[in-house]
C-alpha cells in the first residue's frame, strides 16, 4: 500500500499532463480561429475588391465554409480527445487505486439545467425605427405561445420576406429583445443560416448554453439534439430565429446520423435533409428571414409570409435623422431619402457617410452626387460602414448585398439573371412585357453568338424567370399584369453587376434594339403606345451604346421620341434629347449627312418650340445653308428646310422676311415640284396665313382658296390636308368679322374631321376651340362656354393637362369669364395657366409672357390698376428683351399698358405709348392692317380725353375710311368707328 504522499503526488501528476494536453489543443484550436478570421478580415475589409472580383467572392465564401466546417470538426476532435483523456485518467487512478487500495472515482455530477436565455448575438439598436404593423403579426403568435390554452391549429412560423437591406433581420433582433422583455421564461435562439456549417455551429451554441445532455458525445448528432430537446414540452417556451435562409440546398443539405453510422450503412442510408431537424410544436414560434419567397414557402404557409417593403417616408426620414446624429434641412433630408428609396441599409450607409466626413459633406452634397451619373451614385453604394446589427457575412453595401443575390440567380437560373439583366435598362415604372419576350430571336439576329442569353421561346421559361425575380423582390407587377416594375437602386446595381463582368455594352445593345424596333412612327394612331414607351426612351438617354450600328439606332429613337414629344406638347427633357440625337448622328456619319441635317432641324424645332426663336434661327440657317451647298437651292430637302426657316421667322414676329422667304420657297416648289404636289400646296397654305398676319385679307383669302380647289381635285374632299386648309379659311374669315361665315364654314369642317378623324384627335379638338370663338362673337356665350369647357376637358384627358393647346383652351376660357364679369372663375384659371407655364417653359418663354398680360387684363378688370400697371410694365420689358422691340406680341403688351396708363389719369404716358406703337405698326404691319387702324383708334380717345379734338376727329376719320375700304361698312369694327364719329 502507497502512502498518502504517494498518491498525491501521482495524481498531481496526472492532473499536470492533463492540463498541458489540454493547453495544446486549445492553442491548436485558437490558430485555426485566428487563421480564419485573417482570412475574413481581408474579404471583409475590402468591399470594392468584391464587387470587382466575383469569382473571388465564391472562391473566398467557400474557403470560409470549409474553415467553419474544419473548426466544428476540430471541436469535435477536442471533445474526443479529451474523453480520451479522461478514460485513460480514469483508467490510470482505478489501477492507482487498485494498487494502493485507497482511491474511489466519483461519478461526473449532474448539470443544472440554466435558467431560459438568448443568444442572440446583437446589441440592440437604441435607434430602432419602429414598423409597427410587421411586428404586430409576430405579437400575436406570441400571444398564443404563451396563452394557457394551446390551439392546436394555431400556426408557429412566420416569415420576413424581402430585398436585401430591407431590414428583415433588424426586425428579428429588436422582436428577439421585446420578447425577453415580455416574457423573461422564453428561451430565444439565433441560428445563423447562411450556409450548413454557419447552421451546425449555431445549434452547438445552443446545446452549449442550454446545456443539453448528450452534447460530450463526440458521435453526437447535433441537430437530432438540439432538434429533439426544442420538441420536448418539458422545456418551455422558445423563439428559434431562422436568419438570412436564402439558399434553398441549405434546408435540403443532407445530415448523417452520425459518422461511424454513415459507414456502417453506406451510401448515406440515414441521412435526411437539414429542414426536418426545424421543429414545428405548439410551445414553439419559429421566425425566419429571407430574401426569397420561394424559400419561405418551403417552410410556412403561404399566409405566415410577411412581406417587407421599403420604409414609408416618415420612418425613413426618422431613419436618416436618428443615424446623422445631427441637424439637417428635412426638405434635404426627404430628398435624399426619396432618391435612395427609402431603403433603411441604403439610408443607414448614407448616413455614415455624410456623418463621418462631417462638416466637410453634407445631405445636400450626397444628394448632388449620388444624381450625377451611375458610376458617382455607385461609387457612393458601395460605400461599407461599420453596421453592428449586422451579421459579418452579410454586406454593409446595398449594392454588394444586391449583387451576392444576382450572381446567385445567375447560377441557379441563367435565363432570370438575363432578363433581369435587360429590365435594368428601360425606366423603372412601366416596364412592358411585349418587349421581354423574343430575347433569342434578337440576338441571333444581332450575330451574337453568346449561348449565355436565355431562350424565352418558351412561355413557362418566361414565367418561372418571372417567378424567379419577384421572389427576390427585384422585380413588381404593377395593376397590369402584363407591366413590370423595379426598384431604381435595383437597377443600378444590376448595371453595376453587368459593367464589372463585362457585359454591359451587350445588355445595352440588345435594349436599344427592341426599344428601337417597339417605338412607333409618332402619328395620331400611335400615341397610345408612344405614350406607354416614351419614358423608356427618356431612359434611353442616358445609354449611349458604343458600336455604330447600335449607336444609330440609338439617334434615331431618340428623334422619333422627340417628334412625338413635340406634337404632344411635351418641354421636359426635349433638348438634351435633340442634343444627343444631332451630336450621334454627327459621329455615325459626318456633319452633312441628310439625317445629320435632319437632327439638326429636329434642334432648330426644339429652341422654336421652347420660344428660344434666335437659337432657332441661326441653327435652321445654317441647316438651310448646308443642304443649298451639298444638294443644291432647289432641292427638296434644302425647301423643305427654308420653308421651317420661315415659320420661325413669322413666328420671331420678321413678317416682311417670312413672306418674301415663303413666296420664294412656294415659286420654286411650284417648279421643282409642281403646283400640285402636297408640299408646294401645304407651303402656299403657310404663305396665305402670312398674308392674313400682314393684314392682307383678301390675298390670303384668294391663296387659300386657290389651295383649296387643288386639294380637293388632288387629294379629295375630305383629305385631312383639305380639311386643315378650310379652318384656315375660317379663321381668316373670323379675323376678317365674317363670323356668320366663319361659323358655318367651322360647322362643316368639324363635322368631317368627327367623322375622318375622330371625336378626340387635336385637329377635331382645335375645330371645335375654333367655333367656340365663332358663337362668342355672335353673342351666342353660353353655346361658347359649353364647347369651350368640352374642349379644355378632352385636351387634359387626350394631350395632358400641360399640353400647349390645354393651356390656349384654358387661357380662352378664362378671357370669356372674364368678359361675362365672372372675374374670380376668370383669375383662378389664368393664374393656373400661368403657373403651369412658368414651370414648364420658364419666366420668359413668350407664352408665359402672353399669360402674364392676361392675368394683367384681369387685375384691371378687378379694379386693381395699379398691381396691372406693375405687371404690365415687366411683361413689356421681358419681351422687348426676348422677342424685340417690333414683335406683334410686345406691340399689344405695349398697347395694353397705354390703356392702363388711361385709366390711371397718365394721359401723356399712354400718348406717348400709342404714338410709339402706331409708329411701328405702320412700318411693320403697313397702314391699313387692322392692329394699326386699332392704335390710330386708340390714339384718337387719348386726343379726345386731352381735349385735342380735331387731331382726335382726324384720326378718327382715317380709321373709318380703311376700314370701310377693308372690311366693309357692315364689319363690326365699322359700324364701331361710325358710331365713334
Amino acid at each position: 500500500m502507497g502512502s498518502d504522499g504517494e498518491l498525491a503526488a501521482a495524481s498531481t501528476q496526472m492532473e499536470e499532463a492533463m492540463n498541458e494536453l489540454n493547453q495544446a489543443l486549445g492553442l491548436a484550436t485558437f490558430r485555426t480561429v485566428d487563421a480564419m478570421s485573417e482570412v475574413l478580415q481581408s474579404i471583409v475589409g475590402n468591399g470594392e475588391f468584391l464587387v470587382s472580383n466575383a469569382t473571388l467572392i465564391e472562391e473566398r465564401t467557400a474557403a470560409i465554409q470549409d474553415n467553419t466546417t474544419t473548426i466544428i470538426d476540430q471541436n469535435q476532435e477536442l471533445a474526443s480527445n479529451q474523453k480520451a483523456m479522461t478514460d485513460i485518467q480514469q483508467e490510470t487512478l482505478q489501477k492507482l487505486g487498485e494498487y494502493f487500495g485507497q482511491v474511489e472515482i466519483a461519478p461526473k455530477p449532474l448539470e443544472s439545467p440554466p435558467e431560459p436565455i438568448s443568444t442572440v448575438p446583437f446589441n440592440r439598436d437604441p435607434e430602432f425605427i419602429n414598423r409597427a404593423t410587421l411586428l404586430d403579426v409576430v405579437n400575436k403568435r406570441l400571444a398564443k405561445l404563451h396563452s394557457d390554452e394551446k390551439d392546436t391549429n394555431s400556426r408557429s412560423r412566420v416569415a420576413f420576406v424581402g430585398l436585401g437591406g430591407v431590414g428583415k433581420s433588424q426586425l428579428a433582433i429588436e422582436c428577439s429583445y421585446r420578447i425577453r422583455e415580455q416574457s423573461p421564461d422564453t428561451w430565444v435562439f439565433w441560428v445563423y443560416a447562411s450556409n450548413t456549417a454557419r447552421f451546425e455551429q449555431s445549434y452547438w451554441e445552443i446545446a452549449n448554453r442550454a446545456k443539453i445532455t448528450g452534447r460530450d458525445d463526440p458521435q453526437v448528432n447535433i441537430f437530432k439534439l438540439v432538434c429533439d430537446w426544442l420538441q420536448d414540452a418539458k422545456n418551455k417556451n422558445w423563439v428559434l430565429i431562422l436568419d438570412n435562409v436564402d439558399d434553398v440546398s441549405i434546408l435540403q443539405a443532407p445530415i448523417s446520423v452520425n459518422k461511424e453510422t454513415q459507414v456502417k450503412n453506406g451510401n448515406g442510408a440515414f441521412k435526411q435533409s437539414l429542414s426536418t431537424f426545424i421543429p414545428q410544436v405548439q410551445h414553439g414560434l419559429l421566425i425566419l428571414t429571407t430574401r426569397s419567397r420561394s424559400v419561405a414557402s418551403k417552410l410556412v404557409n403561404d399566409s405566415d409570409i410577411i412581406a417587407v417593403n421599403p420604409m414609408d417616408k416618415s420612418q425613413a426620414s426618422a431613419l436618416m435623422e436618428e443615424k446623422l446624429g445631427m441637424q439637417a434641412n428635412k426638405e434635404n433630408v426627404l430628398e435624399l431619402i426619396e432618391a435612395l428609396e427609402f431603403m433603411p441599409l441604403a439610408i443607414v450607409q448614407a448616413a455614415a457617410y455624410i456623418k463621418c466626413r462631417a462638416p466637410r459633406f453634407s445631405v445636400p452634397q450626397y444628394l448632388e452626387t449620388l444624381q450625377k451619373n451611375d458610376h458617382k451614385t455607385a461609387r457612393l453604394l458601395n460605400y461599407e460602414a461599420g453596421h453592428r446589427q449586422r451579421d459579418w457575412e452579410a454586406k454593409n453595401s446595398i449594392l454588394i448585398t444586391w449583387q451576392l443575390s444576382f450572381d446567385y440567380i445567375r447560377k441557379t437560373r441563367p435565363s432570370a439573371a438575363d432578363l433581369l439583366s435587360l429590365m435594368s435598362f428601360f425606366d423603372r415604372q412601366g416596364i412592358p412585357e411585349d418587349l421581354l419576350h423574343d430575347v433569342k430571336a434578337q440576338k441571333d439576329a444581332s450575330g451574337s453568338d453568346d449561348d449565355s442569353i436565355a431562350d424565352y421561346d418558351s412561355d413557362d421559361e418566361f414565367e418561372d424567370d418571372i417567378m424567379t425575380l419577384r421572389d427576390y423582390s427585384f422585380i413588381s407587377m404593377s395593376q397590369d399584369a402584363k407591366v413590370f416594375e423595379m426598384h431604381r437602386l435595383v437597377q443600378l446595381s444590376t448595371r453595376t453587376w453587368l459593367e464589372t463582368s463585362g457585359q454591359i455594352e451587350r445588355w445595352k445593345e440588345l435594349f436599344i434594339e427592341k426599344l428601337y424596333n417597339g417605338f412607333p412612327s409618332g402619328e395620331y394612331e400611335d400615341w397610345g403606345k408612344c405614350q406607354l414607351l416614351f419614358s423608356h426612351v427618356k431612359s434611353a438617354m442616358s445609354q449611349q451604346p458604343n458600336s455604330e450600328e447600335s449607336l444609330q439606332k440609338w439617334a434615331s429613337l431618340l428623334n422619333q421620341g422627340l417628334s412625338y414629344a413635340l406634337d404632344r406638347g411635351i418641354m421636359i427633357d426635349i433638348e438634351p434629347m435633340a442634343v444627343k440625337a444631332m451630336k450621334a448622328y454627327k459621329k455615325v456619319f459626318g456633319a452633312e449627312h441628310p439625317d445629320t441635317l435632319m437632327s439638326m432641324g429636329s434642334l432648330a424645332a426644339t429652341f422654336w418650340r421652347l420660344g428660344r426663336f434666335p437659337e432657332a434661327e441661326m441653327l435652321a440657317v445654317q441647316v438651310a445653308e448646308t443642304s443649298k451647298r451639298i444638294h443644291g437651292a432647289e432641292h427638296p430637302d434644302t425647301l423643305t428646310w427654308m420653308s421651317n426657316l420661315a415659320a420661325i421667322l413669322s413666328d420671331s414676329g420678321r413678317l416682311q422676311e417670312a413672306e418674301r422667304l415663303k413666296a420664294q420657297v412656294v415659286e420654286t416648289s411650284k417648279r421643282v415640284l409642281g403646283e400640285d404636289h402636297p408640299d408646294t400646296l401645304g407651303r402656299m397654305r403657310n404663305l396665305a396665313l402670312t398674308f392674313s398676319s400682314l393684314g392682307r385679307d383678301l390675298e390670303a383669302e384668294a391663296l387659300e382658296m386657290q389651295v383649296l380647289e387643288a386639294q380637293k381635285r388632288v387629294l379629295g374632299e375630305e383629305h385631312p390636308h383639305v380639311l386643315i386648309t378650310l379652318n384656315n379659311l375660317a379663321v381668316m374669315f373670323l379675323n376678317q368679322g365674317r363670323f356668320l361665315e366663319a361659323k358655318v364654314l367651322e360647322e362643316k369642317v368639324l363635322e368631317a374631321r368627327r367623322r375622318v378623324l375622330g371625336e378626340e384627335h387635336p385637329h377635331t379638338l382645335n375645330t371645335s376651340n375654333n367655333l367656340a370663338v365663332a358663337f362668342w362673337n355672335l353673342g351666342q356665350f353660353p353655346e361658347s362656354e359649353a364647347l369651350q369647357t368640352q374642349v379644355l376637358e378632352t385636351r387634359k384627358r387626350v394631350l395632358g393637362e400641360d399640353h400647349p393647346e390645354t393651356l390656349i383652351s384654358m387661357s380662352n376660357l378664362a378671357s370669356a369669364l372674364s368678359h361675362l364679369d365672372r372675374l374670380p372663375e376668370a383669375e383662378v384659371l389664368q393664374m393656373q395657366v400661368l403657373e403651369t407655364r412658368k414651370r414648364i417653359l420658364g419666366e420668359e418663354h413668350p407664352d408665359t409672357l402672353l399669360s402674364m398680360g392676361e392675368q394683367a387684363f384681369t387685375l384691371l378688370s378687378l379694379g386693381q390698376s395699379l398691381e396691372a400697371h406693375t405687371l404690365q410694365v415687366q411683361v413689356v420689358e421681358a419681351q422687348k428683351r426676348i422677342l424685340g422691340e417690333e414683335h406683334p406680341n410686345t406691340l399689344t403688351s405695349m398697347n395694353n399698358l397705354a390703356s392702363t396708363c388711361w385709366k390711371l389719369d397718365r394721359f401723356l404716358e399712354a400718348e406717348a405709348l400709342h404714338v410709339q406703337i402706331l409708329e411701328t405698326r405702320k412700318m411693320v404691319l403697313g397702314e391699313d392692317h387692322p392692329d394699326t387702324l386699332t392704335s390710330m383708334d386708340n390714339l384718337a380717345f387719348v386726343f379726345r380725353d386731352l381735349g385735342r379734338l380735331p387731331e382726335a376727329k382726324a384720326l378718327e376719320t382715317q380709321v373709318l375710311q380703311a376700314r370701310m375700304a377693308k372690311i366693309g361698312g357692315n364689319h363690326s369694327d365699322t359700324l364701331e368707328s361710325t358710331a365713334d364719329l
